[in-house]
């Protein structure tokens, strides 16, 4: 596997995601269903916004602690890109951790439950976050040098 970071530019973003395997499949989180909420009752990867002035790493290996309850080391991230949505930075990271890791998850108080979910059924399916669809995808496209 390529380790292929982009180095933090400093410049201000809002938050960040983490595509974490865990073994061959992602671990991925059930949104809330609460009226109004964006992409409410999809599957979403772990992160969100950034606190302080942490960096794009630091806010994603926050977030995937309080909500999968996971430290994950910084030598697990294999990959990470900044993106725009409208005019607003949010960076995306890829980790691997072996599979076993899954009896660890102390799942937090945001969302209604957590899965491993296959890369595939994740990619392709309805009710995932498109924009982590579609960040995953130029991921795997990275890997199979298509891009």
């Amino acid at each position: 596997m390529q380790f292929d970071i982009t180095p933090y530019d400093g410049q201000p973003f809002e938050g960040a995601k983490l595509a974490l395997y865990l073994g061959a499949r992602l671990a991925v989180i059930l949104r809330d269903a609460t009226p109004g909420l964006i992409f409410a009752d999809h599957w979403d990867l772990p992160g969100g916004g950034r606190e302080g002035g942490e960096t794009p790493l630091v806010c994603a290996l926050r977030e995937c602690r309080e909500e999968l309850g996971l430290i994950v080391p910084e030598g697990n991230i294999v990959w990470g890109a900044k993106f725009y949505e409208g005019v607003a930075a949010k960076w995306f990271y890829v980790a691997q951790l072996p599979q076993q890791v899954m009896h660890d998850v102390a799942f937090g108080d945001e969302g209604q439950g957590w899965t491993l979910m296959e890369e595939d059924r994740f990619l392709h399916h309805p009710k995932a976050v498109p924009a982590f669809q579609e960040r995953l995808s130029i991921w795997k496209q990275t890997q199979s040098g298509n891009i």
